[in-house]
């Protein structure tokens, strides 16, 4: 699709003149230049009023080729459908570049080159013309003293007790930008010590540039506040909060109680005010799943001028929710599917209680098994849980209260599949925490007790004879991860972006970075007790519950990510994982739930899910493959080019790395073994390009990869497909929702 689309506009180029009125040029390219390193070109091109067409990849003006293919007919149909879906011709405004022109000329004399001068060269060629905005900063300015005149003794005590965190130093750079920033952080300051009416117009800067050698004086003043008459000028008024009211509109019949009102507010009577607290009580009272919207009010109080009454009114969300999902599968040309029916109720003891039912039912008409009983695929499920709005921990403290954001989360699961091959029961419960702070920013999570029990009833007799119960096969893995078993275990997880989430995108698009690390521990308090106790142990010299052996074993996760963004429709992100599980004591293999795999659309994408690895492993019996294909060790790297195409589409370039490996040496995963003197040779490779429907808080995508370097083959033409590729062989096509990192 790529290449057709990059013929069209080939075909088309010769056209573009014709949609050139005379004497006028079409933008081609924009560019920014400076010798000074201290100067963000692309910042400066946050100035720039005029861009040329938009480019894929930054490399091809595809968008434009549908446009220059219409005619000039405007009544003809086919000519306004190729004009809607295609991007104009831009032609160049010399209006619009002078603007531009003295826009980044303000922009770098603000960051302190008094002399500041840029060009405008214009470069014209045929009927294409580029642009070139050449900065010429002269020297810099730099602050050689600070002084500050504050009228007001109270709000000087104030400033003055904050200096610390001041931007202004002396030695710094003549930079506007950082003396507004600090008109913003004293503003900020006053309006969280009770000055409620204040703002940053009050605080001014008077700057003397005469003293020679580029120094500057610098004063800061805060004027008073204007007198009611605007004749004279008076101390700035601290405020303190009054009465705190509450209003909740239950039209929907959803009533919340009020303590919960209490307690998720930050403003407290009787101290000073604080735009921190109102802040905080929007954040707390958003989180809640039966508030629609919330407004907080300041009001003056009618007794007293140095006071404030404040007013916390929430519109609640409707209580039930019902929704019904329907899915189809095909496994190998077995059809399936699956009904998913889910309930919630968001305020189920009137404190924004949410309590989640979901029942869950698969089907899958399954052929081919050969000694197998003909019997199809069947799963049907529960799984409830129920969160409370706040830390359901004794001593947490009322300031971390008023800072976080909070869950207590309960569940329980129970799912029952049955299979030609077996049948298994799952059930699982588990107590949680979740907290957020600093805009969401810092995300903790807390799984305090994780129980799982994994039982079979039921196996038949030739699976048991074809590769649990036969000594020749010797694949240990196998046979663990039919055996009835316990797991329980806690953990922690925290993750960090450096902006605020902003819906379902996150970061996408954005100068950001993001990291994630989790640590997570199994069998340690069991092991404790059972060897205390020396109780008996079964016949694969484990220690067993309830005649149950249980998992012992310990993990760490770790993930980053780094957005570059190049300009508004084009960014480079990159991604590095590292994952690591060690069984011990009672155990000697990890559970299937808790090993790694490589391949699939948010890892390797040249090969499926469970596709690749361990190391040079390759798998043999695709019956039992999704077992043998696992590991303890994970890396993934990964580079992404994302482009904005047209419309919601989003276009992406991306070079994947990475491979699983196991701890230990077993049998039946040859070559799985990691080994630091080998393990970078068995790192597989793969490119590919991908397609996103891109609706903000929605992301569909579709990423098509190829194999570049393949590890489970030895000799080159195996090992080298990107040289020797061959499509069916080395191609994957993955479906996904969200990105892949």
């Amino acid at each position: 699709m790529f290449m057709l689309l990059f013929l069209v506009v080939v075909m088309a180029g010769c056209s573009v003149s014709r949609f050139i009125p005379e004497d006028e040029y079409l933008l081609n390219n924009v560019n920014i230049r400076t010798s000074d390193k201290t100067i963000s070109t692309t910042q400066m091109q946050g100035y720039v009023q005029q861009h040329p067409n938009s480019r894929w990849f930054s490399l091809v003006k595809v968008p434009m080729g549908p446009y220059l293919m219409s005619g000039r007919d405007t009544t003809k149909r086919i000519n306004r459908f190729l004009q809607r879906i295609g991007e104009a011709p831009v032609i160049y405004d010399k209006t619009r570049a002078l603007k531009t022109r003295d826009n980044i000329e303000a922009a770098v004399r603000n960051m302190g080159f008094l002399g500041a001068k840029v060009d405008l060269v214009e470069k014209k060629k045929d009927f294409k013309l580029n642009v070139l905005y050449d900065i010429h900063t002269g020297p810099r300015y730099h602050v050689a003293e600070v002084d500050y005149y504050i009228e007001d003794t109270m709000v000087s005590h104030i400033v003055d007790s904050a200096s610390a965190m001041s931007r202004l130093r002396v030695g710094m750079p003549f930079d506007l930008n950082e003396l507004d920033a600090e008109r913003s952080r004293i503003n900020s300051l006053l309006r969280t010590q009770g000055y409620y009416r204040f703002n940053k117009e009050n605080v001014r800067f008077e700057a003397d540039t005469t003293l020679g050698n580029q120094r500057v004086a610098l004063s800061l003043l805060v004027d008073n506040a204007l007198s009611p008459q605007g004749t004279s000028r008076l101390p700035h008024r601290q405020y303190r909060i009054g009465d705190v009211l509450f209003q909740c509109d239950s039209t929907s019949g959803n009533v919340l109680r009020r303590n919960v009102l209490h307690v998720k507010n930050a403003i407290r009577p009787g101290e000073l005010y604080n735009e921190q607290h109102v802040r905080e009580t929007y954040s707390n009272l958003s989180a809640l799943s039966s508030v629609m919207n919330s407004t907080v009010s300041m009001l003056p109080d009618k007794t007293d001028s140095t006071r404030l009454d404040a007013l916390v009114a929430v519109t609640t969300n409707k209580r039930h929710a019902f929704n019904f999902e329907l899915e189809g599968t095909n496994s190998a040309g077995d059809f399936g599917a699956a009904v998913v029916l889910s309930y919630q109720n968001r305020n189920l003891f009137r404190g924004s209680e949410l309590l989640n039912v979901k029942l869950r039912g698969a089907f899958e008409a399954i052929s081919g098994l050969e000694g197998y009983d003909n019997e199809n695929y069947l799963e049907y499920g529960a799984e409830v849980s129920l969160v409370f709005p706040d830390f359901k921990f004794p001593g947490i403290s009322r300031d971390f209260r008023r800072s976080s954001h909070a869950t207590s989360e309960v569940s329980l699961m129970f799912d029952n599949q049955n299979r030609p091959e077996f049948h298994r029961r799952v059930v699982a419960g588990a107590w949680r925490y979740r907290w957020s702070q600093h805009n969401r920013q810092r995300q903790h999570r807390l799984d305090l007790v994780d129980l799982n029990y994994v039982f079979m009833p039921w196996i038949s007799r030739t699976f048991r004879a074809d590769y649990l119960d036969d000594a020749s096969s010797r694949n240990a893995i196998l046979r663990y991860n039919y055996e009835d078993l316990f797991i329980m275990k806690w953990g922690y997880t925290f993750s960090y972006s450096s902006q605020p989430l902003s819906g379902a995108t996150g970061n996408y698009g954005t100068n950001a970075y993001s990291l994630r690390f989790n640590i997570e521990t199994a069998g340690n308090l069991l092991y404790g007790l059972t060897s205390l106790m020396h109780t008996a142990k079964n016949s694969s010299n484990q220690y067993t519950l309830f005649n149950i052996a249980y998992a012992q074993y310990a993990k760490g996760d770790f993930d980053f990510s780094k957005s570059f963004r190049f300009s508004p429709d084009n960014s480079l992100s990159i991604h590095f994982g590292l994952g690591v599980a060690f069984p011990y004591g009672n155990s000697t293999i990890l559970p299937y739930e808790k090993r790694y795999f490589s391949g699939g659309a948010n890892s390797v994408r040249g090969w499926s899910v469970r596709g690749l690895g361990p190391g040079s492993f390759r798998g043999q019996d695709g019956r039992i493959d999704f077992i043998n294909q696992t590991g303890d060790i994970k890396l993934d790297m990964n580079l992404e080019y994302r482009s904005h195409l047209f419309w919601k589409i989003d276009g992406a370039a991306f070079i994947d790395a990475g491979n699983i490996w196991t701890i230990r040496e077993y049998a039946e995963q040859p070559g799985g073994q990691f080994r630091f003197e080998k393990f970078w040779r068995q790192l597989a490779a793969s490119y590919g390009l991908g397609i996103r429907l891109n609706f903000n808080y929605f992301i569909l995508r579709l990423d098509a990869g190829m194999k570049a370097v393949n590890p489970a083959y030895s000799d080159a033409r195996h090992h080298f497909p990107i040289i020797h590729p061959r499509f069916k062989r080395d191609f994957a096509l993955h479906f996904a929702v969200g990105l892949p990192f």
